[in-house]
């Protein structure tokens, strides 16, 4: 087992050049704006062209491979929104791309995935978790990017770090939600590298608190998974990553489904936003920190690809939407 080596400064601003024909510059916007907190920014990924924060990674990773490799097709496993991030990448490459999804996977992804021209191909979440446990790609000629523990893709997500430091200098916490490890790993690298001070929070929901049950036991550990935000239900911290989790992460926090269904409420109605359930794991774990604790602060909202009917659902339950 090799554990992922830190990403370094000048991987991640060689990164930041290598994919500026395909990611933008995602706004940080502050909170509200009716009875919004000015010490809450949310950075929007969910302007990005796939929705999420993935293309980041899965370009640079994609673009970083010879183009001898890139003609073998690509290929990952994913519940949604790495599969779409693949499918345009491959589109922009003219190669072909298949992604591994469960097949309770939100059909919107999956059709999305397809839209983009690439082949979801879709089995048991367990058996999903038993390819990557087993190292199944090792025995099939794609070019496979990893979700987690690809170099590439972390390096990628960590420009994301670089323009946060770049648009709020004076940002005090920074609070990012966890599934594999990869975007934090990438956002954490940047950001201790330029300004060593700024708290890294990880956000996981709390029927799967994977990292945070690691960092308790001091090793990577299996939990079970039951919770709304499919995004980041990973169930296990791997063994590579996690001593770089361990030494980037500052604290590991879990929040409700209900608290994340609060958080997608707030964010579609003061901020006109229409996240996922895991693009709204950060603002919900800030809500829940006073002011005194966080200080100035930057939620990451890493996508907004759901399916309409739960959207209208969770819209729906005014009842519960805090005041």
């Amino acid at each position: 087992m090799v554990q992922v080596r830190q990403p370094v400064l000048n991987e991640i601003r060689a990164a930041a050049e290598r994919i500026k024909e395909a990611v933008i510059n995602a706004p940080l916007l502050p909170l509200g704006p009716t009875d919004g907190d000015a010490t809450i920014l949310l950075k929007a990924e969910i302007l990005q062209a796939v929705g999420s924060f993935k293309i980041r990674g899965v370009f640079n990773a994609v673009a970083s491979m010879s183009p001898e490799t890139r003609r073998r097709g690509l290929s990952t496993v994913s519940a949604g929104n790495t599969a779409q991030a693949l499918a345009w990448t491959g589109r922009y490459f003219d190669v072909s791309s298949r992604s591994i999804m469960p097949d309770n996977a939100p059909a919107s992804k999956i059709e999305a995935v397809r839209a983009y021209g690439g082949e979801p191909v879709l089995v048991p979440t367990d058996e999903v978790f038993r390819y990557l446990r087993e190292h199944g790609w090792e025995n099939e000629p794609y070019a496979f990017i990893h979700p987690w523990i690809n170099r590439d893709l972390i390096i990628g997500h960590g420009t994301m770090g670089l323009e946060i430091i770049a648009e709020c200098p004076d940002v005090d916490t920074i609070f990012v939600p966890v599934g594999g490890g990869g975007l934090i790993a990438g956002v954490g690298s940047a950001v201790k590298a330029l300004k060593p001070s700024i708290r890294v929070i990880a956000v996981e929901p709390l029927g799967c608190p994977s990292l945070h049950a690691s960092l308790e036991a001091g090793r990577p550990v299996s939990v079970e998974c039951d919770t709304i935000c499919d995004g980041v239900a990973v169930p296990h911290i791997t063994e590579e990553m996690f001593p770089l989790l361990r030494d980037l992460v500052d604290d590991a926090v879990l929040v409700s489904d209900d608290a994340v269904k609060a958080s997608m409420r707030r964010l579609a109605f003061d901020n006109k936003m229409v996240a996922e359930p895991s693009g709204a794991l950060a603002l919900a774990a800030a809500l829940a920190i006073g002011h005194e604790k966080r200080g100035l602060s930057v939620c990451i909202v890493t996508g907004g690809s759901i399916d309409p009917r739960k959207l209208v659902a969770i819209l729906g339950d005014v009842q519960r939407v805090e005041t």
